[in-house]
């Protein structure tokens, strides 16, 4: 790293939650490989702790909820609020589809009512580019909840925030940011008078079902040859590990939920428990190739671009 500090946690703000891997999609980029048939699910014992931890801490101030499709675990319901009880503010990422499944329709009401911020993956604005990578409906689905969260001011002035998420479809890193929100603001409501708050550009990191890609199509080494060729050190100093740490669903601590994916937990091996007994403290960062997809162009992270 061009910034030897850069290798170490800052003080941390941030909780990210993955609540479990069942997800109602099998997308194509997806780094944590959720799909159907995932069964793993975060137990309520490992939410509470996760809530001990947070309420214990001086720094933390924002929990980032995520999966899979993180509404299927059935504690969902209960933990949002017991997060939003805490945390200054709340993340929930959704893919939006879930939102209209049967049993999950009362959530854009709730998520309006406990005032969280949306995060939603949403990877073109054209039902053909977005279907090829997430599958077929999905487009037309993601844009009815859109629509439906606007109806009930998430994303208008006023309301809560709702923010998309990009993701490349295929092998390149994304555009600039600015400009991908500009199109996505005028292309969504013009089509389909949709408004929402924020666009936010991700990097495929090469783990998950991207990583099988690569290695299937032959793309592996050009793609990581592209990150090398991007690296841009004035990314470190935001990257997203360094504030924040990354709950698995069994409550093992990762720096991040793409070494979550790969199974690369933080360089201490504590869990949600051992936080509990004696805090977070600042650790070295666990880091490898893939590392190099947050440190591209304008970098990446959860949040987005981070230079």
């Amino acid at each position: 790293m061009a910034d030897p500090e850069a290798a170490y946690t800052d003080i941390i703000t941030t909780m990210q939650v993955n609540i479990g891997l069942q997800c109602n999609q099998a997308c194509k980029h997806c780094h944590v490989k959720g799909g159907p048939d995932r069964t793993e699910a975060m137990s309520r014992e490992v939410m509470e702790c996760c809530l001990d931890v947070f309420r214990n801490d001086e720094h933390l101030n924002t929990i980032d909820i995520t999966g899979g499709a993180p509404e299927m675990n059935p504690d969902f319901r209960w933990f949002l609020k017991e997060c939003c009880k805490l945390a200054d503010t709340v993340y929930v990422r959704t893919n939006l589809t879930i939102l209209e499944q049967p049993g999950y329709e009362d959530l854009p009401e709730l998520y309006r009512d406990l005032g969280v911020t949306v995060f939603a993956s949403l990877p073109y604005y054209r039902e053909k580019d977005a279907d090829r990578q997430r599958g077929k409906g999905v487009f037309q689905s993601s844009i009815r909840m859109l629509q439906k969260l606007n109806s009930l001011g998430i994303g208008e002035p006023g309301g809560s925030d709702l923010n998309l998420v990009y993701n490349p479809g295929g092998a390149f890193l994304p555009p600039e940011q600015g400009a991908m929100g500009d199109l996505y603001h005028q292309k969504l409501e013009k089509d389909f008078g949709i408004h929402f708050t924020n666009l936010f550009a991700i990097t495929n990191n090469p783990v998950g079902r991207f990583g099988d890609f690569l290695e299937r199509s032959g793309n592996l080494e050009r793609y990581m040859n592209t990150l090398f060729d991007a690296y841009n050190p004035a990314s470190e100093p935001a990257m997203m590990c360094r504030f924040q740490i990354s709950v698995g669903y069994d409550g093992r601590i990762f720096d991040c939920d793409f070494n979550q994916a790969v199974d690369l937990p933080v360089t201490t091996k504590e869990t949600i428990f051992d936080l509990r007994k004696h805090g977070i403290q600042k650790r070295h960062i666990a880091l490898a190739n893939h590392c190099y997809g947050c440190t591209a162009g304008q970098g990446s992270s959860c949040g987005g671009a981070t230079n």
